[in-house]
């Protein structure tokens, strides 16, 4: 009965990789860049939801 509790080792993924193999270096490259990204979509929709309609 517990055999089939088992799981099976999921495949690793390339974030999973990326997050265990880069350099915090290369991490902060990234972070930055995503949390800009990220930024700039909330700002676009503030911007479009402060703007009065015609």
């Amino acid at each position: 009965m517990f055999k089939l509790l088992k799981r099976r080792p999921a495949e690793s993924s390339r974030f999973s990789e990326f997050i265990r193999e880069a350099s915090s270096a290369e991490k902060k490259k990234v972070y930055t860049r995503v949390m800009k990204r990220a930024s700039e979509a909330q700002n676009a929709v503030l911007n479009r939801c402060s703007k009065p309609e015609k």
